[in-house]
């Protein structure tokens, strides 16, 4: 898979691990910034991993601000972005299984390199249940987040 990784200077400490943790699962990166602790919007950077998704440039992506808040917040505002914050393992993999989830949200003053060291393999390593027999429940609630997306 093409994994977009994004952060804000608040989660720039972290990018390198979460960086590393990709690609020791065997996945490609994709690095939008931003490259140095120097203040930034995190918006800025949030619409560049949206972007690379919404173009099917990548699958997935990993974002990091200083709580993880706020850039989940600004992506969830871009079509086809379905983000969440995950600090811990259940969540992360879940996330994805049940929700569809594409975006995993790190808070960079919340969390340590030891915890993204597992929280990035619980979500890439999860996939989607709703497409397989038994699913029928998942992909229900799914396509209902999907009307509210095209009804917004």
């Amino acid at each position: 898979m093409k994994i977009v990784v994004a952060c804000d200077h608040a989660g720039f400490p972290l990018k390198n691990v979460v960086i590393e943790s990709v690609r020791a699962l065997g996945h490609e990166v994709i690095d939008v910034g931003t490259n140095s602790a120097e203040a930034v919007d995190f918006p800025d950077f949030t619409k560049k991993l949206g972007e690379k998704i919404q173009s099917g440039e990548a699958e997935r992506g990993v974002l990091i601000c200083g709580s993880g808040i706020g850039a989940c917040m600004a992506a969830n505002k871009m079509k086809g972005i379905y983000a969440s914050i995950c600090h811990d393992t259940y969540s992360a993999a879940q996330g994805v299984a049940h929700d569809n989830m594409n975006v995993l949200c790190l808070g960079g003053r919340v969390i340590g390199p030891e915890l993204v060291k597992v929280l990035v393999p619980a979500f890439l390593l999860a996939h989607y249940l709703g497409n397989e027999d038994g699913g029928e429940r998942l992909a229900r609630r799914v396509a209902k987040i999907l009307e509210m997306e095209k009804d917004s």
